[in-house]
């Protein structure tokens, strides 16, 4: 007969084991998130979800009806914007699903083989709706990789200043645009051209917009042209593509005159840039004009501002000031500006992370609704 103390080492060898497997299993399937994370990472999915089907639902016409009436026309409004994301035929194969369900809760005699038919039938169309999923994040993939192709992975290496960029999707793909390349100037000269620009919407009609832009700039960008009439130019081809001025774009363009340490820019309707100064004093780049795509015969004022050692420039898409937090408070333009007060006297790039450290504190867990963009410049 085996001793006490062998069938405790066995039982411990044996909870041991299951630990490791039970390990095994959670981080294959949790990606070694810890339950907190998962749980946030649910609530926002779930958040998600409900604000994506809920947009389709007229919620102000419940606001007539009498309370007892409310909360059931309300589930099935929601349920039939649900619903309305299938195909017809999934749809009606979901619906056949359900009545079979609700007849066989009239049938509670041997209804194994009954269950077994639903939970395959379910199974099917959960599958269906994966190999979809699945065929658009290939192509998702795809797109992403083509226009990460469009933007510099790396700033360019130019005397006297420093720089860094950085974007997040809020989707696989953005409507953000940012780009800084080389230009022989018109008058003479060579200038580094800076650009940051936010197409309006998100995903795949925004990162096809955005694609355009960039063709076009860069087309433009190659010929003899002043600032002011490069500008011009790309708003008329964003107003020959902007669906009626429903798909414009706002940006901020400049051209860096290393020679007179100057910058030369024009604001089209982007959040205007900040410049920090070594002393602290901060000022915004507002001269400019309208977003490109709304009106083909704007005009737009050119500004200029001299910038010295020390200095900053930061550029950046809305995304950066609307991040919200799990309470739907922005970040807003105050909290930029104050984690720019504590920002340390380091690289463009220390600077950079900074704020979108920052940004991250502030919203948490929360899910990224737009897509976040930031350009930075320090003089040497």
């Amino acid at each position: 007969m085996e001793s006490l103390a062998h069938i405790v080492e066995k039982i411990g060898l044996f909870f041991v084991k299951l630990a490791a497997s039970f390990r095994v299993f959670w981080e294959r399937w949790a990606d070694g998130m810890t339950p907190d994370a998962l749980w946030a990472d649910f609530k926002a999915d779930t958040q998600a979800g409900y604000k994506f089907y809920s947009r389709d639902v007229d919620w102000e016409s419940f606001e007539r009806q009498k309370p007892s009436h409310r909360r059931l026309s309300a589930f099935r409004a929601l349920a039939w914007a649900l619903l309305r994301k299938l195909s017809p035929a999934r749809r009606i194969f979901l619906l056949l699903t359900m009545a079979f369900v609700v007849v066989t809760l009239f049938n509670t005699q041997d209804a194994g083989a009954e269950i077994l038919v639903i939970t395959l039938a379910l199974l099917l169309l959960i599958a269906l709706e994966l190999a979809d999923r699945v065929t658009m994040k290939r192509d998702l993939e795809i797109a992403r990789d083509i226009q990460s192709w469009l933007v510099p992975s790396s700033p360019p290496i130019i005397d006297g200043i420093d720089l860094a960029f950085a974007t997040r999707p809020a989707n696989t793909v953005s409507g953000d645009y940012y780009d800084a390349f080389r230009r022989d100037h018109p008058a003479g000269g060579e200038r580094l051209v800076l650009i940051v620009a936010d197409v309006a919407g998100k995903s795949i009609p925004a990162a096809l917009l955005m694609a355009t832009i960039q063709a076009s700039l860069r087309s433009l960008a190659a010929s003899p042209l002043s600032l002011d009439e490069l500008v011009v130019g790309l708003n008329r081809y964003a107003c020959a593509n902007s669906l009626s001025g429903s798909r414009f774009t706002t940006a901020f363009i400049g051209e860096w005159d290393q020679s007179l340490n100057t910058l030369t820019y024009i604001n089209a309707g982007h959040n205007s840039p900040i410049v920090k100064r070594v002393s602290g004093v901060v000022e915004r780049l507002e001269a400019g004009g309208l977003p490109l795509g709304i009106m083909a015969a704007g005009r737009y004022e050119l500004g200029q501002i001299e910038l010295h050692s020390g200095d900053l420039l930061v550029v950046f898409t809305d995304g950066v000031v609307e991040a919200e937090d799990a309470s739907e408070a922005e970040f807003g333009e105050p909290r930029l500006l104050a984690s720019l007060s504590i920002l340390p006297s380091g690289t463009a790039n220390d600077a950079l992370k900074a704020i979108f450290s920052s940004v991250d504190a502030f919203v948490g867990r929360t899910r990224q609704h737009d897509d976040i963009t930031a350009l930075l410049m320090r003089v040497r």
